[in-house]
């Protein structure tokens, strides 16, 4: 039995809120390519107009409030003013590592290459290169992954520490390894257990990577202190 339309769409937004693998499968069904490891977070509105036009590669990120269009309804003016329907779609491909900002729309006939971050609130109307970071309305190329690589290695740290510092000064109390359920690579040790800690969840295909890094600091203790958080009573 086909749904009603408004149903329909109910059904979507409650699914995709919901879980991410159960909106993979649904959007599968419906007809969109979508590679394995690609997750989708919060709501985001797929275009089913055409859906056999939307191909996903694998280990794309989306994040709430996402829009991917495989055809626009501005043609209804000019069906208006000059009695035509004049059809306008276009296929739509992402391929493999992206990420897709919060709030960001992605407009038909649309490629995006691999290994790119798509900064929130952009508005995607031409192709984007691979190894990009792209931003804003029309979205454009910032910078190239690499050097956008190096820059957060550095920012990555002093926040991490302005993190840590926050929370012992929000608390009073020294925190704890679990708290920093995103910011571990900087003070865990690869070789030992890892606790709490979501690691093989965060890391998720580059654990083999991962285990061959090492950290930072050579302690949680060292961390801590480096943020200013005095050193007594630190949980190693």
């Amino acid at each position: 039995m086909r749904l009603p339309a408004p149903f329909s769409r109910l059904m979507e937004r409650l699914v995709a809120s919901i879980d991410s693998d159960l909106y993979v499968m649904y959007l599968r069904k419906k007809g969109v390519t979508i590679g394995e490891g690609t997750r989708f977070y919060g709501r985001v509105l797929i275009d089913f107009s055409r859906p056999c036009m939307i191909n996903i590669g694998r280990n794309c990120e989306f994040t709430e409030g996402v829009v991917i269009l495989t055809h626009g309804y501005d043609w209804a003016v000019l069906r208006e003013k000059y009695g035509e329907v004049l059809a306008s779609s276009g296929k739509v491909v992402i391929e493999d590592n992206v990420f897709v900002g919060v709030h960001s729309v992605i407009l038909k006939g649309v490629r995006i290459g691999r290994d790119t971050i798509i900064g929130a609130g952009s508005i995607v109307t031409h192709n984007i290169p691979p190894n990009s970071v792209a931003v804003g309305n029309p979205c454009r190329v910032v910078m190239s992954i690499d050097k956008y690589y190096e820059k957060r290695k550095q920012e990555y740290v002093n926040e991490s520490k302005a993190y840590a510092f926050e929370l012992y000064k929000k608390t009073g109390k020294v925190p704890r390894k679990e708290e920093f359920w995103e910011e571990f690579p900087l003070f865990l040790d690869r070789t030992k257990g890892w606790g709490n800690l979501p690691v093989k969840q965060q890391v998720g295909s580059a654990l083999t990577n991962f285990l061959a890094s090492k950290p930072y600091y050579k302690s949680f203790r060292e961390f801590l202190s480096d943020a200013g958080v005095p050193a007594d009573g630190i949980q190693e």
